[in-house]
């Protein structure tokens, strides 16, 4: 019953961005016609992510807070063959670090896998979907940025699931603004501005997603990674045969311990926590 109204709540969120956008983009529409009564616009709140009091709570506490220091606590992987590092055993994990905060989570919109089959229709309800939140550093820590990564957990809230050097995650996502939806196309983590129905670039990767252009429609943008992407989905030939991992659907986990999460390191690297030790492995490519 509990998971039944958790997939309410994320449609929920779903609906109310689309609401704010649509709103939105009457506004601008009336504003061009000329002057007339003003229709009064919400902005997109955080309130807008489902069980949202629950991840401010994950993000403040200990656990995430002693994951942080950890991760930061062990050098960046600077490539090499797979081995163990150990971690500094300290009743304290922050014991000797500046002081810190997290900043409040910022949610993170993927395309959907029906909307890369084009099964979907190419509107922004439909295209994109809530995946995970990041919540970065308020600051630099020993001239390293960090990211925490918060998962859904099945039947409702949040549980920690990754902690990544850098902030770029969080800095993409805090773009959106009113009237505006943010979303990245992890395959070549392309980072996306939807405006309307115009998809415009955030990053380098995005244009080269876009063949260079400077925008396109969600219409093209959906003929663009259906090209890309149909024959990977899940269950795919292309998937059964072990070519790649297939398209990555984000999927509802039990909470993970904070003492154990996934730890990424820079770009080519991942860290998992085990005990006293780190252990250091390639991340296979998942794009064709």
């Amino acid at each position: 019953m509990r998971a039944t109204r958790t997939s309410r709540e994320r449609t929920g969120y779903r609906r109310s961005r689309l609401t704010t956008f649509l709103l939105v983009g009457a506004s601008a529409l009336l504003s061009v016609a000329g002057p007339v009564h003003a229709v009064p616009v919400k902005a997109s709140l955080p309130a807008d992510i489902p069980d949202y009091q629950a991840a401010l709570d994950v993000v403040k506490s200990t656990g995430v807070r002693n994951a942080v220091c950890r991760f930061l606590s062990v050098p960046v992987p600077q490539g090499g063959p797979p081995g163990l590092q150990t971690v500094p055993d300290k009743a304290d994990p922050c014991e000797g670090m500046p002081a810190f905060t997290l900043k409040d989570p910022l949610a993170v919109n993927e395309i959907t896998p029906g909307f890369v089959a084009g099964t979907s229709q190419p509107v922004a309800t439909e295209a994109v979907r809530l995946s995970h939140l990041v919540s970065s550093l308020s600051t630099t820590v020993n001239n390293r940025q960090a990211t925490v990564m918060l998962a859904p957990t099945q039947g409702g809230g949040w549980h920690l699931a990754a902690v990544r050097d850098g902030d770029s995650d969080a800095t993409y996502a805090g773009k959106a603004a009113l009237g505006t939806l943010v979303f990245t196309e992890p395959q070549i983590r392309g980072w996306y501005q939807l405006k309307l129905l115009t998809v415009e670039p955030l990053n380098d990767q995005a244009r080269q997603g876009l063949d260079g252009q400077s925008s396109v429609s969600l219409s093209d943008y959906q003929k663009l990674v259906k090209a890309r992407y149909a024959d990977k989905l899940p269950g795919s030939a292309y998937d059964t045969s072990g070519l790649s991992s297939g398209y990555g659907t984000p999927g509802r986990t039990q909470g993970a311990s904070p003492s154990a999460p996934l730890l990424v390191g820079g770009s080519s690297a991942a860290l998992v926590l085990a005990g006293a030790f780190v252990f250091h492995r390639r991340r296979r490519n998942t794009t064709a």
